[in-house]
């Protein structure tokens, strides 16, 4: 087949469909792969019908290919194949369904948002996430209250999807979650909201008892862009994993918050280069005369991005002083 010649390689519908038919499953499997080759929307019904073929693997081909497609047929079909016996086969519709774009397909599934299967319920709040449609925002809220963590995680990606400031307290209240997947998810999607109140909701993850959010914490109070959390994020620089003092380094630098020289200093004779290499960073962005000494001194260090990083910083220092 040549550039200039029309698609048809793969016959036509009628002929695929015939092959769908066919008593051999590899036949049907095949026959699955040639629809999504069509790239024609007159494809969806005849995927929707393999998705509920006799064989497992068909419909599992037919789950997957239903996600190259988009709109209400295509998301009636894959809702009805997250009822799928096999595991795998009702994952691969809750895979396809956060595919979907066309906000009118959240018409379909709005409805199943409190479905009695968990597993149903934390599909679809993911597909909604994408949509971004205004309408998901109150069972998204609803949703975390979910005896499910998973569901509750989700809940917290459409609630952060949407970005509305009116739904910040909801996050903040979930990154208080009993589960460290939700609060993960909640302190992650404060960062929309750039105001104090998600700034010291931030700060206040700082202590959550797992690292994960704590590191999560440190970056997205440099997102948040607000100075006003910089005492705990210098805190951070003692935590006891080096991720979050990495990130804590990060946002610092940011916000260049010139108190925090002092603290970022000592990172530069760090053992972790990374490190050194933040310490730098964030002394550059801050720009301190303070810090020139000691940048100076690790001129040579062994790693040479660390001193790239630290001739930048010394550059940066030197135009702020310059008038």
């Amino acid at each position: 087949m040549t550039a200039a010649q029309p698609f048809e390689a793969f016959g036509d519908l009628d002929e695929i469909s015939e092959r769908l038919q066919s008593p051999d499953p590899a036949v049907r499997r095949l026959a699955v792969i040639e629809l999504v080759e069509t790239s024609t929307d007159e494809a969806v019904p005849l995927l929707a019908r393999a998705a509920g073929d006799a064989d497992a693997g068909v419909r599992l081909q037919a789950a997957r290919a239903l996600g190259d497609f988009d709109g209400i047929d295509a998301a009636k079909a894959l809702t009805g194949v997250l009822f799928d016996s096999e595991t795998g086969v009702a994952q691969a519709a809750s895979h396809s369904l956060a595919e979907l774009r066309d906000p009118a397909t959240s018409a379909v599934l709005l409805p199943l948002v409190t479905h009695s299967s968990s597993f149903v319920r934390a599909a679809i709040l993911r597909a909604l996430k994408a949509l971004q449609v205004a309408a998901s925002l109150e069972p998204a809220i609803a949703a975390l209250g979910d005896k499910a963590p998973a569901v509750r995680v989700q809940a917290v990606g459409v609630i952060g999807y949407l970005k509305l400031i009116e739904a910040l307290p909801s996050l903040i209240h979930a990154s208080k979650d009993g589960n460290p997947d939700v609060r993960l998810a909640a302190v992650d999607a404060l960062s929309f909201a750039r105001n104090e109140a998600a700034a010291q909701a931030a700060a206040d993850a700082l202590w959550d008892p797992e690292w994960q959010v704590r590191a999560v914490a440190a970056e997205t109070i440099g997102r948040i862009g607000q100075a006003s959390v910089a005492m705990p994020l210098t805190g951070a620089l003692d935590d006891n994993y080096w991720q979050v003092r990495q990130k804590a380094l990060q946002s610092l630098g940011k916000l260049r918050v010139r108190g925090a020289v002092e603290a970022i200093i000592p990172f530069l004779e760090d053992q972790l280069p990374s490190l050194r290499k933040d310490a730098a960073a964030a002394l550059g962005e801050i720009a301190d005369p303070s810090a020139r000494g000691a940048l100076v001194g690790r001129g040579r260090d062994d790693d040479p991005d660390v001193r790239k990083t630290v001739s930048w910083a010394l550059q940066q220092i030197e135009a702020r002083a310059t008038p």
